[in-house]
């Protein structure tokens, strides 16, 4: 059985492991109910559909804007500022 005549440096190594690391691309699929692109086996996040059938309760953009408009508050300033 052959035996390597030198050893590899830990630079080397890593290379070599390193080699495989790397990010893929997402592989997205087109929602049936609504065409949106989505992730597979996860409900849809424009429709809320998963399966055909409705999994998940989405806001209405009527609501969205609503609570907007609530939300602005005055911030408080600290205490003790001179």
């Amino acid at each position: 059985m052959p035996v390597p005549k030198k050893r590899h440096s830990n630079i080397r190594q890593g290379k070599r492991r390193f080699s495989n690391y790397r990010l893929k691309p997402f592989s997205l699929s087109k929602c049936p109910q609504c065409g949106a692109p989505t992730l597979p086996h996860i409900a849809c996040p424009s429709c809320g559909m998963f399966k055909g059938r409705q999994v998940l309760k989405l806001k209405s953009k009527e609501t969205k804007e609503k609570k907007q408009k609530k939300e602005p508050k005055e911030k408080k300033g600290k205490k003790g500022n001179k």
